[in-house]
């Protein structure tokens, strides 16, 4: 039996993963869970699946999810980032799921790894942040990174048993989220609310508004690279609306393989709990006889620059993806709190990472430095767009 370690339970990847280990307790035994804030729903989490450690970000939720639970048959319980990264590193996991969005999943990943457990990649962030320390220290402990997004699922399943040296270039599809075709003029006036009504994926709303910015398909690039060893020039994206293929791989021979089915992130994410195996009915089937049409085209930069930034990011190496990521984050929370237009998210990305000054140690103390700097430049660059 797997023993699993679900980091960010209470979020969309998490509910995702622990639906499908509800419907497999004979296969996987969640013994740790964490969650930022949602002690509501952790609790709920706790009593179901009965876990050995569990982790809450906010010191003051964990200590209030104690309270709740007691101390008598219950599981230990963590509080604050530290307490995160230790859950993360429980000696009797094999599995761990990283699941947190946003930079604060990057410790723990990082923790993991080098705890030797197997990693389930939901936080493209980490990757985006630090993909080279995360890779090296993969490579160091002998641990296997297997993708959650599923783009990067979709290019696993097809290059499987394919030399790398076969490969010619992966495409990555989008679906263009929920502004695919607007104008500049028609997306100056858009409001949060329109932006988190994404036409096929039940997502975050960070990660929803990063799909309408295609940023989501810019960090995806960068994930690409570090993930498969794969040359930026090589990985193409295409917009597909209809969000059925989810990513194919081009072979020298000018042959295909793509990976298809009905947008769900049960998909991915149980392939990932299971590898190399499959379980059993975990999304509706995909009838193609149903589906109209199958369209891609390419991606509108002017409109949608943040796709062009995160290839300027990679190309420039270094600390400019955690710049990226970080001025993203910012723009993005921003943008949610009506505090930016929706055009501005990336004017206040391609200010800061323009004043970045790139640092070729990649560290994971340069990335954290990179990322405090970068919050700090963003949040100077929103105000002085306010003033």
């Amino acid at each position: 039996m797997k023993r699993l370690t679900i980091l960010g339970s209470t979020g969309s990847i998490g509910r995702n993963a622990l639906d499908i280990i509800s419907h497999h307790r004979d296969q996987f035994r969640v013994v740790v869970l964490t969650a930022g804030c949602n002690i509501d729903l952790l609790e709920k989490q706790i009593k179901f699946f009965s876990p050995e450690v569990v982790a809450v970000a906010d010191e003051v939720a964990a200590k209030e999810l104690q309270k709740r639970i007691g101390k008598h048959h219950a599981p230990h319980v963590l509080s604050g980032a530290h307490g995160v990264a230790e859950a993360a590193s429980y000696g009797d996991s094999d599995f761990v799921l990283s699941a947190i969005v946003g930079a604060a999943g990057l410790v723990p990943t990082i923790t993991a790894i080098r705890s030797k457990k197997t990693i389930g990649l939901a936080n493209k962030e980490a990757l985006v942040m630090a993909g080279k320390v995360m890779t090296d220290e993969a490579k160091k402990y002998g641990v296997r990174i297997l993708p959650v997004d599923s783009e990067h699922s979709a290019v696993l399943q097809c290059i499987e048993r394919h030399r790398e040296s076969d490969v010619r270039r992966i495409i990555l599809t989008a679906s263009g989220g929920a502004f695919a075709g607007k104008s500049l003029d028609e997306l100056n006036n858009v409001t949060p609310e329109d932006a988190l009504k994404h036409p096929n994926w039940s997502m975050g709303k960070k990660i929803t508004i990063d799909s309408a910015t295609l940023m989501n398909k810019g960090l995806e690039v960068i994930e690409a690279h570090y993930l498969f060893g794969i040359e930026p020039e090589r990985i193409d994206v295409l917009i597909h609306p209809q969000s059925i293929v989810h990513s194919i791989v081009e072979f020298n021979d000018r042959s295909c393989i793509a990976q298809l089915s009905l947008p769900d992130m049960k998909g991915p994410i149980a392939y990932a709990l299971s590898y190399p195996e499959r379980l059993d009915d975990v999304i509706q089937g995909l009838d193609l006889d149903k589906i109209e049409s199958l369209t891609f085209k390419k991606p509108d930069h002017e409109c949608f620059p943040c796709l062009s930034y995160a290839y300027m990011a990679l190309k420039a190496d270094g600390t400019m993806p955690s710049v990226l990521n970080a001025a993203n984050e910012v723009a993005v929370d921003a943008f949610l709190k009506g505090m930016l237009r929706f055009t501005e998210i990336p004017l206040v990305i391609r200010k800061t990472i323009d004043q970045h000054v790139v640092s070729s140690h990649t560290g994971i103390d340069d990335v954290i430095e990179a990322d405090r700097w970068a919050r700090k430049k963003a949040e100077e660059v929103i105000k002085s767009l306010k003033s």
